[in-house]
């Protein structure tokens, strides 16, 4: 209780935190980071949290490996053919690869996923040098 004829002391708010970038933390920052790994939805982030660099960073590393996978099943689906015609049983074994390729992209979308929330980067080889670049 405070003595009486006296006013109750007032503190101000604390600053918003800062996060490892300089940048001001977002508030929602889990939930755009999970959406920066989910293919086209990385647009959102990029939209939305345009202070926030460690975000930013996980929409360009999103947008990167979004393009990588594009690029792997565009060249993956002209090998199938060509493989089809020359072998025609390559192509067979190459369409049962497919899923297993698929599950190890999601795979590294997962891992990149809680790397990011636990406010780690998970770095790709020769992938995530092209988020920093842009």
């Amino acid at each position: 209780m405070s003595e009486p004829g006296v006013p109750p002391s007032y503190t101000p708010p604390p600053p918003p935190p800062i996060g490892p970038t300089g940048s001001a933390v977002s508030p929602n920052r889990s939930l755009m980071i999970v959406l920066s790994y989910i293919w086209i939805l990385f647009i959102v982030p990029f939209i939305a949290e345009k202070d926030d660099r460690e975000v930013q960073w996980h929409a360009r590393h999103g947008l990167v490996l979004t393009i990588a996978e594009i690029i792997f099943w565009v060249a993956y689906g002209i090998l199938q053919s060509v493989l089809n015609r020359i072998i025609g049983g390559a192509g067979c074994i190459m369409a049962l690869l497919g899923p297993l390729i698929g599950l190890g992209f999601l795979v590294i979308r997962i891992l990149c996923i809680m790397k990011g929330v636990n406010g780690q980067r998970f770095i790709i080889p020769g992938v995530s040098q092209y988020a920093d670049r842009f």
